[in-house]
């Protein structure tokens, strides 16, 4: 999903102050600056659309600097921005705009960002397009009928970030917003009870790691059960074999509750 904000107001004027260098040529030569915003929901490696709570235009931050020259105006928002001129002198620039924190991870808790490199030239007026994207990685953690029928006492998973925070993943139907950092997988699964009435045996699944996660991907995580020569448990990646191991080695360190 695409959204398209033509901000008709939204006009951007910074004015170096006495502290920052005025790039190279006529210190007066200043030119207009108009910036547009596009805020973009899609992300990679997925099979649907992500609904995700988009944040409104004035919720993003802005952060103009200069590019090969010393400049750097900050706006904690848009309303904060709209107060001030249209105008920069003559230079290349680049405006990077921000909406959320990325080290605040949750369900539904997207980060967006955007940048882009413009120059300004004298008398002329700057039209600046920015899209805003997803900058999370989207992770969501699933099991096949065949695993939900071989462990009938049922799973749970626990998703772990770089950052020290840990999720219950078990049967969620909304992707997880993390930053785009190593994260870890863990699950138990439990087996069917025996005739006698026992509890049925409690084992630790294999751990899945992945190391360098992108931004604006989503990664689907898939526990299954094959039975093709021997009974074996496959964890996927967007459904693509990351990880197999007969189901007798697992159940060799169960642990058992």
């Amino acid at each position: 999903m695409r959204k398209l904000i033509s901000l008709a107001s939204f006009v951007a004027l910074v004015m170096a102050s006495c502290t920052n260098e005025t790039p190279a040529g006529d210190a007066n030569a200043k030119g207009s600056v108009v910036f547009d915003l596009a805020i973009q929901t899609e992300v990679d490696d997925t099979r649907s659309n992500i609904n995700c709570t988009t944040p409104a235009v004035e919720a993003f931050k802005l952060t103009i600097e200069g590019v090969n020259h010393t400049y750097k105006k900050e706006y904690a928002t848009i309303a904060e921005f709209n107060e001030n001129d249209n105008y920069l002198h003559i230079g290349t620039y680049r405006a990077t705009v921000t909406a959320g924190d990325i080290t605040i991870e949750g369900y539904d808790k997207p980060t967006f960002i955007g940048s882009a490199e413009f120059s300004v030239s004298a008398r002329e007026n700057t039209e600046v397009e920015i899209t805003a994207t997803i900058a999370n990685a989207l992770v969501q953690v699933e099991t096949t009928d065949a695993f939900d029928n071989y462990f009938v006492g049922g799973a749970k998973f626990e998703l772990t970030t770089n950052g020290g925070n840990k999720f219950d993943v078990t049967e969620q139907t909304k992707p997880l917003f993390i930053a785009p950092e190593e994260f870890v997988v863990n699950g138990t699964a439990a087996k069917q009870p025996n005739q006698s009435g026992a509890a049925g045996v409690v084992v630790t699944l294999p751990e899945y790691k992945m190391e360098t996660p992108a931004a604006k991907t989503f990664y689907t995580i898939k526990f299954d059960v094959i039975n093709a020569g021997g009974t074996s448990l496959e964890i996927t990646l967007n459904d693509t074999l990351a990880d197999s191991i007969a189901l007798e080695d697992v159940e060799l360190n169960d642990n058992a509750k």
